[in-house]
């Protein structure tokens, strides 16, 4: 019952984008304005998106320098069946933990076709990816800063852990939305009311854009719609 019901609020949710739902989110003043959100560098480097939902599942690599042990590739098969413990959909939260993150591609075709396998709608990672056109005809959105041909070293520090990506602190669970603005952090305790509240500040939204575009435009009117 609690998978069809956040079903149904991921579906309603789909309908807006990144930037209605910080909005929503900031009505109901659960955390500070400046957090919950990627900071500037992050986007989507494979195309063009209708917004993805997921919960988060985190993972560090690090790309520029050989591993201690084990193979240099993205390739833990511990990992792999581990992400199933998880609820879906998933976004994989990925976080090259480099000092200068993206030097080799963390994910390409391989890995995309095994994490979309794994009911993954989407990767966000502060370091890089590839293969974006045969990615971009799997349906699987990569958002990222950088975009490169070679995997150099990547490999797999460690997962389920904290991480941060582009000022977003994530942790393995947390309920996330991507589309081209970004990455929103979506309060699982606003969850049920997000469609209602998100909806009603769209209406708003428009009703003040019609407005500005209508031929009864005044300031004196703008004043009343916008106040009210």
């Amino acid at each position: 019952m609690q998978q069809s019901t956040d079903d149904e609020n991921f579906e309603a949710l789909k309908q807006f984008d990144t930037c209605i739902l910080a909005d929503a989110i900031e009505t109901c003043d659960v955390r500070l304005r400046n957090q919950g959100y990627t900071q500037p560098g992050l986007r989507c480097v494979n195309g063009e998106f209708a917004p993805v939902i997921g919960y988060a599942v985190t993972a560090r690599v690090k790309t520029s320098n050989p591993p201690v042990l084990g193979n240099s590739f993205l390739s833990d098969h511990e990992w792999w069946p581990a992400i199933e413990r998880w609820p879906i959909p998933r976004i994989i939260a990925i976080q090259d933990v480099d000092a200068n993150p993206g030097l080799g591609a963390s994910v390409g075709q391989v890995a995309a076709a095994i994490l979309q396998s794994l009911h993954c709608v989407g990767v966000v990672t502060n370091g890089a990816v590839r293969d974006l056109h045969a990615v971009a005809k799997m349906g699987l959105p990569l958002f990222a800063r950088h975009v490169l041909p070679s995997h150099a070293y990547a490999h797999l520090v460690d997962h389920f852990q904290p991480v941060e990506i582009c000022g977003l602190a994530i942790r393995s669970g947390d309920l996330l939305m991507a589309d081209c603005h970004g990455v929103v952090s979506i309060p699982l305790e606003l969850l049920p009311r997000l469609p209602k509240i998100a909806d009603d500040l769209l209406r708003r939204k428009r009703k003040i854009i019609d407005f500005c575009r209508s031929s009864e435009f005044s300031l004196e009117k703008l004043r009343e719609i916008t106040s009210a």
